[in-house]
Formats: structure tokens, sequence, C-alpha cells
């Protein structure tokens, strides 16, 4: 039984690009490694900017940073 956690950084992404994200993965999964869509449960995390952070800061003050 595969698990997938897609984490994705709260900007808009709309219900159907979760749909293709979702079924590109099941896709993935059952070509690559044969897996049971029926039994393959891929998860979408949307998380605040604020939450998320790279370069040793996090991403919203990365990006004001940038935009000044």
């Amino acid at each position: 039984m595969p698990y997938v956690n897609i984490k994705v950084t709260d900007e808009g992404v709309t219900r159907e690009q979760k749909a293709k994200l979702i079924k590109g993965v099941t896709d993935l999964l059952v070509d690559v490694l044969n897996k049971d869509p029926k039994t393959t449960h891929i998860v979408i995390d949307e998380v605040p900017l604020e939450n998320w952070g790279f370069d040793a800061i996090p991403t919203d003050v990365h990006r004001a940073k940038q935009s000044a």
C-alpha cells in the first residue's frame, strides 16, 4: 500500500491541479512499481508560506526581500 505525501505552499493550487497530481502520481506508481491504484494513497498538504522555509529563512520573508 503506497502512501505519497505531497507538500505545496498554499498559493492557490486549484482542485483540478490537485486531481492531476493525484492521478499522475498514482499512474507513476502503477507504471513503475506495478502498484494497485485501489490501495495507493496520495495526500496533498498545503503549507502557509510562513511555515515553509529555505536558505535559512521563511519563504514569506525570502520573497519580501526579493521584491524590496
